[in-house]
């Protein structure tokens, strides 16, 4: 389905050779003033236009945020599209657990299970397991992580097949930092490139990286 670019907001953008598909706000400029939208508005708002499908996010959506008074309370829902999903172990595990019991579904119903993936890519960072059972000595890490793999096995165990089972799922082993860490300096990325756009023109039909800022859904325990 072609993507309907209500707003004229689509445009192309060459970086190292090729070329990204990407949506500009300043087209919105003249109607709504968008400018004026605090940055984090404005990130969700390209997030709409670049997920413009006429169902799921709608022309009238984009508006919403277009159109966004401080001080009016709020009365309408958006479909936000998250780039990337950020997990710890007490909430992915629930996640990679459900998942695996909707592939089982899915072949008792006669599907095909490998069907059941992410929809979206899903980092899970194992960081809330380490206890301190030695201190005061050089080896302390050492022991600690290993008093670490032996109480959860069976857990890590299953994240890994968890990760070589579904498609957009990767996992950070244990003791190699916090998730907030981890995200910032190693997975974290400001622009994101995660799909292709079938683009048309005078018979001829080729796909295009979509590429915009990234956003991410974190589920963190507090």
């Amino acid at each position: 389905m072609p993507h309907p670019d209500s707003f004229g907001a689509r445009s192309d953008l060459e970086v190292g050779g090729k070329i990204h598909e990407i949506f500009k706000l300043e087209a919105l400029q003249q109607r709504y003033d968008v400018a004026r939208l605090p940055y984090s508005l404005k990130v969700l708002l390209e997030n709409l236009l670049r997920n413009e499908d006429g169902e799921f996010v709608t022309a009238e959506q984009i508006e919403t945020i277009a159109k966004w008074d401080a001080n009016a309370e709020p009365e309408h829902e958006i479909a936000y599209n998250p780039a990337r999903v950020l997990m710890q172990d007490f909430t992915g595990v629930p996640a990679i657990v459900d998942l695996a019991a909707m592939r089982d579904a899915m072949a008792q119903l006669g599907g095909d299970p490998s069907k059941i993936n992410p929809l979206v890519p899903a980092e899970l960072v194992i960081d809330h397991s380490i206890q301190v059972d030695v201190f005061g000595l050089r080896d302390a890490f050492k022991r600690n992580a290993e008093f670490e793999f032996e109480r959860n096995k069976e857990r890590y165990a299953f994240l890994r097949w968890g990760q070589s089972a579904f498609r957009n799922f990767q996992v950070v082993p244990p003791d190699t930092g916090i998730v907030h860490q981890v995200n910032l300096e190693f997975l974290a990325r400001v622009v994101f490139t995660n799909a292709t756009r079938d683009r048309y023109s005078r018979l001829t039909w080729w796909t295009m990286p979509v590429s915009g800022p990234t956003t991410l859904n974190v589920t963190q325990a507090c």
